[in-house]
This record gives structure tokens, sequence and C-alpha cells, in this order.
């Protein structure tokens, strides 16, 4: 965390709140909010519709599509098969996901959210992590205000999503998503957005509506 504070990624529990968390921090700070725009980004840069990314989003190819790839890829293949840039796969939009993240950090004065943008960023100056979790109770009251038609299943659902979240990092990165080692602040949403954002910008040695120098 070395030089001014230019850039602060957020990584969070699903349903910790974490993200509105984000959203807040970078518009109280006037920066550059990256969370669902890291995705649509990826899917601009390959030609895809927004949407065909958004599905592939926290999950992994299968193994079995995974093992075909090799073949792909390999020399035999390689003039019958399809190029790499024209696959656009859980990989490849990872693999563009993770340009962008670099190529923003570059810029500074943004909040990314998730999508392996603190691994990403690891040890890089300038730049502030932080892990957003929840207890279980708090985050099955956001579930259930959230999706009231699948309220009985909401402990299912918020762990699928984060074992999904887990496993992508670990794909991706070869790293533990909630490791704390990652992070320079780990914060309860219990404890409220305002006291959150305060605490972090305190920590981060910022302050509201103040940012290192201008996009």
């Amino acid at each position: 965390m070395q030089g001014p504070i230019r850039v602060i990624t957020v990584e969070r529990e699903y349903g910790s709140r974490g993200a509105e968390f984000a959203h807040e921090l970078a518009a109280r700070l006037g920066w550059k909010l990256l969370d669902a725009e890291l995705v649509a980004g990826a899917a601009r840069a390959a030609g895809v519709p927004k949407e065909q990314a958004a599905k592939l989003e926290d999950r992994l190819d299968p193994w079995y599509y995974r093992y075909g790839k090799v073949f792909w890829q390999d020399s035999m293949y390689s003039t019958s098969g399809p190029c790499e840039d024209q696959i656009f796969d859980c990989e490849r939009m990872y693999t563009l996901i993770r340009q962008e993240i670099l190529e923003e950090a570059k810029t500074g004065n943004c909040v990314l959210v998730g999508r392996g943008s603190a691994l990403a960023l690891a040890g890089k100056p300038g730049c502030f992590h932080v892990f957003v979790y929840a207890t279980m109770a708090a985050k099955r009251e956001w579930f259930e205000r959230h999706f009231p038609t699948q309220a009985n299943r909401a402990e299912q659902e918020i762990i699928a999503a984060d074992k999904r979240r887990a496993a992508v990092i670990k794909r991706y990165y070869n790293q533990e998503w909630c490791a704390r080692g990652h992070y320079h602040m780990l914060l309860n949403s219990g404890m409220g957005i305002d006291p959150m954002i305060n605490a972090a910008l305190s920590a981060a040695g910022l302050r509201a509506a103040e940012a290192v120098g201008s996009r």
C-alpha cells in the first residue's frame, strides 16, 4: 500500500451488501465505479453481447469443455479449429477482465468490485483492498428481501454463490478467495454502510469528495 491510494477494491460475500458499500464509496469519493461494467467491458472487448458474458460470471468452464479445448489448441488441429480470439468462454472472459482491471488501475481514482480485482492488483502501489462479510442471518435477510419467492432456499443459494466465487478465484488466481492476507481491511456490514465508508476512508487516508489526481 505504498504511496497515495488511487484504487480501492471491494470483495464481498454474497448478500453482505458489499456492492452497495462499494457504490456508495465511489459516489462519496467522486471516483469511477467498476462493478458489472467489468463484465460488460470484457464483452465489448470480445465483441459479444453483454448478456452472454453475464451468464459466465462466477462460473467455471466444465471439465469436459476444458479437456476438449486442449485438442482445439493442439497444433494438429490448429488449421481447422477455432482461433483463441474467436472463443468466448469463462477463461477468456476472466482474462479480459483482468486486463481491464490492470488498465483501470493505471488511470486510478476507481473502485473495483470483485472479479478477482484484489488478486489482480496484489502488491501494486496505491491500491487498498477491502473484504466485506456479514453474518448468515444478515445475508439471509438480504436474500429474502430481494428474492422473496426463493426465501425457503436462502441459505443454500448464499452458500452456493460464495462457493462459485471461491472456485473462480482458485482457478484463475490459484488463491483462496477469503484468505485475510489478501486484504488490508475486513468489514462486517452489520456496522452499517456509513460507518463502513468512514472506516475505509480513514484507513486509506482519504476524504469524501477528495480524489488523488484527475480522470
